[in-house]
């Protein structure tokens, strides 16, 4: 089973990042270009809510599995089919404190299963995915 895992440091506080990306309906800060909305009218925070972004031609649907503010972590999977040959992808979010001058640690993993000759493909697909969005993360919170 792929786990690909993607971590940085952030000079912001852990509050402020979270504060950025704690609505699972708000995907801007990630630097997709997409339209995304939370179907049924339900909340962002709200557990079993599904994201539904379209994106390059693509509708991707994302069920949150779990969300909590005290952890600052949510964790979310695909429903049905993804447009790539992936079965059983769960992915987590998490931004820890980090003391030491008030910034914060974040991570962002992933477990899926797939064909065996496909794993090193989409271990470093989402690895790279992770890292570019959080990169666009950084850049959303210093604007």
């Amino acid at each position: 089973m792929p786990r690909p895992f993607y971590s940085t440091v952030f000079e912001q506080s852990a509050d402020r990042v979270w504060s950025a990306i704690r609505d699972f309906g708000n995907y801007g800060w990630a630097g997709v270009v997409s339209e995304t909305h939370i179907e049924d009218g339900k909340s962002g925070d709200s557990v079993g809510c599904i994201r539904n972004v379209r994106t390059n031609g693509n509708t991707l649907r994302q069920q949150l599995l779990a969300h909590s503010d005290r952890d600052r972590c949510y964790t979310y999977a695909f429903c049905g089919q993804p447009p790539f040959p992936l079965r059983n992808y769960v992915a987590t979010l998490r931004i820890t404190p980090i003391i030491d001058g008030d910034r914060s640690f974040v991570e962002w993993s992933a477990a899926f299963d797939c064909t065996d000759n496909e794993h090193d493909h989409w271990t470093a697909h989402f690895t790279t995915s992770f890292r570019k969005w959080l990169e666009a993360l950084r850049c959303h919170l210093v604007t």
